[in-house]
């Protein structure tokens, strides 16, 4: 659970205390029979997990791989249009599809080797697992707690590290005309993931140790505020120094990526008398590298972006009637049904599926999918499910200060977190009843 303890008047006074236009369903929800759906449908998937989900993830694992053997018996006979692609969709599938299911612990029940395909094994705990499982910009253990921990549980809220509203003010807010910010957007487009993803990541990591350690915040630090590679350059950045972020963040990938990946054309070139083949290989690899960033980009940035996505005040606790009821109105689907549709989404397009039940696997999403929607249409709860660009036009808009986000009503928010607590506390009751039950059945039974 993620409080947000802000008192901001300003912030406040710019919400509607009463639902809008649209927004009827709102007055109208019961939101305890919603999540009671909800997690009803969550359970009779979980169950059915079993070896059809550990094949599908195999079919995935292969195709990912088979990118990746395109792409780099090709990367040296000259720049080319397929060792980019193979080379870009096997990094983007390795992280999106594969590492992403994986360290969420979508496959921890169902699959049968527990030291490998297990959120607590999977690319952490040394540098050969990283290596072998998962290496990419970002460090493992940082995402992890970064997206499956922050994000995922303090979802358009103020903590939500992947706020793009928020992250993006500097453009949102710059004085200069639209196609300059446009400009400004393509370039994060190319770079995000080690411009800021990976140094952002780190930067929750080392604040979670922190938190764990009983340790002050540095002084004059908002541990919202996100830290890129900017911040790092310019000294603002009081949580780690750049070479820390280079020895265990970049520099197992950058070596093993640029350095050792195509290291074997550099001898072969030798041999054959084509000394270009090296060269061309590491130009490949970069290339697909600003690929890949945008392929990211539009399958991960405009998860949660658009003007039709809600922003909330407060914190809500997991798995609550609230909870559940934010994880539909501030994500998106895209299209999907079929496993090469999916594939290129990188399962990505499952995102409201994903963000009710992060635990579960790939296969069981897309069995989800329409039985969510069901479930939403049943009780009013807006379902929104657009092709990745006009969702990637609306997250540009957000980005460039175009459109903003809109605010859950603070009335029905309060309201919605109130009913959660009082559920509790009936729950509580009862259970506190049936306890004392048991006990005077078994002293009876004595007696």
């Amino acid at each position: 659970m993620c409080l947000n303890t802000d008192n901001n008047s300003t912030l406040r006074s710019i919400t509607h205390e009463k639902p809008g236009k649209g927004q009827e369903w709102i007055e109208k929800l019961d939101i305890n029979a919603f999540k009671e759906d909800v997690q009803a449908l969550g359970k009779q998937l979980e169950d059915q997990q079993g070896e059809a989900d550990v094949r599908h993830l195999n079919k995935m694992i292969m195709w990912s791989n088979m990118c990746a053997l395109v792409g780099i018996t090709t990367m040296g006979f000259g720049v080319n249009i397929i060792s980019i692609l193979g080379l870009s969709t096997w990094t983007f599938t390795r992280w999106t599809m594969i590492a992403h299911h994986v360290c969420h612990g979508g496959y921890d029940k169902c699959h049968p080797n527990k030291n490998r395909w297990n959120r607590f094994k999977f690319a952490i705990g040394s540098l050969w697992r990283r290596v072998c499982d998962w290496c990419d910009w970002m460090m493992p253990e940082a995402w992890n707690v970064e997206h499956n921990n922050r994000h995922h549980y303090c979802l358009s809220e103020k903590e939500d590290p992947d706020l793009v509203e928020a992250n993006l003010s500097s453009i949102r807010e710059m004085p200069v005309p639209v196609f300059v910010k446009y400009i400004g957007v393509l370039i994060v487009m190319g770079t995000w993931k080690w411009f800021y993803y990976a140094p952002n990541t780190y930067k929750e990591l080392k604040l979670a140790r922190m938190r764990r350690q009983g340790k002050p915040m540095p002084a004059g630090v908002n541990p919202e505020d996100a830290i890129t590679i900017r911040q790092i350059l310019m000294g603002q950045n009081k949580f780690y120094s750049a070479w820390e972020l280079f020895i265990f963040v970049f520099g197992p990938f950058f070596v093993i990526h640029y350095v050792l990946l195509p290291l074997p054309y550099l001898f072969i070139g030798q041999y054959v008398g084509n000394e270009d083949m090296y060269y061309n290989a590491v130009k490949n690899l970069m290339i697909a590298e600003v690929v890949t960033n945008v392929h990211g980009f539009i399958a991960v940035v405009t998860n949660h972006a658009g003007d039709d996505m809600y922003r909330f005040r407060d914190g809500c606790k997991a798995f609550s009637g609230s909870f559940y009821l934010r994880q539909v109105i501030a994500s998106v689907d895209f299209q999907y049904g079929t496993d090469l549709c999916d594939f290129l989404h990188g399962y990505l397009n499952y995102q409201i599926e994903h963000h009710l039940w992060p635990n579960l696997s790939m296969l069981s999403y897309q069995k989800a999918a329409p039985l969510v929607r069901e479930i939403c249409k049943k009780h009013g709860v807006p379902y929104i499910k657009e092709n990745v660009f006009t969702r990637l036009k609306k997250t540009v808009d957000i980005m460039t200060g175009t459109s903003s986000m809109l605010w859950f009503p603070s009335h029905y928010e309060k309201k919605y977190l109130e009913l959660d607590a009082a559920t509790d506390l009936v729950k509580g009751k009862i259970r506190l009843s049936d306890k004392a039950t048991q006990m005077a059945e078994l002293k009876e039974v004595k007696n």
